[in-house]
């Protein structure tokens, strides 16, 4: 077999089996609620993929600087949440996703410019979650309507992340791993879960999903720095498994938490 069927024979495997595990996580999202919906939607379902595939191509020291350059982005993804969240209370799905693509787009390009070390890409994180996300609490309690599915909803899913996982298996070849790291970490979960959500149930209820991600996106922005700092010390699978464990610890107090909050109330 040819060079170059291996590299497409492989790169569909991967686009499968991301386009597989980012789907599952969406449905699960959409029939538990924003709250629950949002925990599942802030775990590294779509970068983590991406990460592990790249993990099998590069070296630690690759993997390393490509989460140092997520980092950052991670502070334009939950200013995206925002922009969505605000708009989606009265305007159409074009606008507000559109409008909050934009926003993180501009952030993303402006933070990679900056080359910000570790403590500066944390920085960056405290300063955005610090503003957005008591911005998001008014608009995190909104009952979910029942939904409808249609046919196209998981292959259209799956598109999204399959061509994602394809863009940065492909790109990491020869951009580097700033740029790598920035394609790794394309929203591609909050995207889907506007484009699908929001003509169906409308979007107050599909703001409430994204609002509720905020807490969240502080456990996937830790998950990076792990990676970051345990990849150059202990190897690219264990520093993978690290940072997994440590957003799936964070998203896991956050569900004890609301849990407790509810038993209290009750």
């Amino acid at each position: 077999m040819s060079s170059h069927l291996i590299f497409t024979f492989s790169l569909l495997l991967r686009m499968a089996v991301a386009a597989a595990f980012v789907v599952s996580a969406s449905v699960i999202a959409e029939r538990t609620g924003p709250v629950i919906g949002a925990l599942v939607a802030t775990l590294p379902i779509s970068a983590g993929p991406s990460y592990v595939f790249l993990a099998l191509d590069h070296d630690s020291a690759f993997i390393a600087q490509g989460a140092l350059a997520s980092l950052p982005v991670n502070a334009a993804t939950i200013s995206l949440g925002l922009t969505y969240v605000l708009l989606a209370q009265r305007h159409g799905l074009l606008f507000s996703a559109g409008s909050a693509l934009a926003v993180w787009f501009a952030l993303a390009a402006l933070l990679r410019s900056l080359d910000l070390s570790l403590v500066g890409g944390l920085i960056a994180n405290a300063v955005a979650f610090a503003i957005c996300v008591p911005l998001m609490q008014r608009y995190a309690h909104v009952k979910m309507p029942l939904i409808t599915r249609r046919w196209y909803d998981i292959p259209f899913r799956a598109s999204l992340v399959a061509v994602l996982v394809a863009t940065v298996v492909t790109l990491s070849g020869w951009a580097g791993p700033a740029i790598t790291g920035t394609l790794a970490l394309f929203p591609v979960v909050f995207t889907s879960l506007m484009l699908i959500l929001h003509p169906r149930i409308g979007g107050k209820p599909t703001a409430a999903v994204i609002a509720n991600s905020g807490w969240g996106l502080i456990g996937f922005c830790l998950a990076i720095a792990v990676l970051h700092v345990a990849v150059l010390r202990f190897g690219s699978a264990i520093g993978l498994s690290l940072a997994l464990a440590t957003g799936i610890a964070w998203n896991l107090a956050l569900w004890r938490r609301g849990r407790r909050k509810v038993a209290v109330k009750r």
